[in-house]
C-alpha cells in the first residue's frame, strides 16, 4: 500500500495563524479515502527517522525557534539533510499553503520547493470566497480544470523561481500571482498555496485539485 507522511507544523514550524493539526488531519482523511496509508508526525527533529514514505506532505509554517524546547539550528541539520535525501531519492513532495514560509533554517528547502514567502513583500487579502485560475491546462495535473473556488486566502507576491511550471494563479488588480506550481526537482515537487484552514477543503474544486496533485505526484 502507498504510504504518505504528513508533516504537521510544531514548535519552530508552527505559527499562531494556522491550525496545522486540523489541516494535517483533514489532509490525512482525504489521502485515506483514496486508499493511501497515512502517518502524521509533528515537525520535531526526529520526524523523518525510521520511515520511508512514498509521499511527503508538508503542512508547516514558521514559528519561534526555542533551543530549550526543540533544539538549535544545528540540532535540525539531520532533519533537513534527511528531507533533502528523500527528495533526491525520488520521493515526491507536496508543500501546502505556508510551506513557502517554513524550514527557514534549511539551506535547500526554498530551492527545492521553488519559492518563498518574503516577509514585507508577500501578503494576502483577508480570507474570503476566492477564485484561482488554471493557466496551463496542458499539464495532466489540471487538465480539464478551469477554476478553483474556495473560502481561502490568495497568496500574492510570493518569490517564485523562474524554473517552476506555474499551473494556477490568483488574479489581483490585473496581476496574475502564481499559487500552484511544479518545481524543477529533482523528483516531483508541487507547491499549492491554498488551504489556510479546513474551510478550504469544504470546496469540491479545491479537494479535486488536491487529489489531482497527489495522483500526479504518485504516478511515477
Amino acid at each position: 500500500m502507498t504510504h504518505a507522511l504528513v508533516l504537521a507544523g510544531h514548535g519552530r514550524y508552527q505559527d499562531p495563524w494556522h491550525d496545522t493539526a486540523a489541516i494535517a488531519h483533514r489532509v490525512a482523511q482525504l489521502l485515506a479515502e483514496d486508499g493511501i496509508d497515512v502517518t502524521i508526525r509533528g515537525t520535531l527533529p526526529g520526524a523523518l527517522d525510521g520511515i520511508d514514505p512514498d509521499l511527503v506532505v508538508v503542512a508547516s509554517g514558521r514559528g519561534r525557534p526555542d533551543p530549550d524546547f526543540d533544539g538549535t539550528d544545528q540540532d535540525w541539520v539531520p532533519f533537513h539533510a534527511r528531507l533533502e535525501h528523500l527528495v533526491a531519492s525520488g520521493v515526491p513532495v507536496l508543500g501546502l499553503h505556508q510551506a513557502t514560509n517554513t524550514f527557514l533554517d534549511s539551506p535547500s528547502w526554498g530551492r527545492l520547493l521553488g519559492g518563498r514567502w518574503i516577509e514585507g513583500t508577500t501578503w494576502h487579502p483577508p480570507l474570503a470566497a476566492a477564485s484561482f485560475r488554471v493557466v496551463d491546462p496542458t499539464h495532466p495535473m489540471v487538465a480539464g480544470l478551469r477554476e478553483v473556488t474556495a473560502e481561502d486566502e490568495q497568496y500574492l507576491a510570493l518569490q517564485v523561481s523562474p524554473d517552476v511550471q506555474v499551473l494556477v494563479v490568483a488574479d489581483h488588480e490585473g496581476v496574475a500571482h502564481p499559487v500552484v506550481w511544479v518545481a524543477p526537482g529533482p523528483g516531483r515537487i508541487v507547491y499549492d498555496a491554498l488551504g489556510h484552514d479546513v474551510r478550504s477543503y469544504g470546496s469540491p474544486t479545491r479537494v479535486d485539485l488536491f487529489r489531482r496533485e497527489v495522483r500526479w505526484l504518485l504516478s511515477r
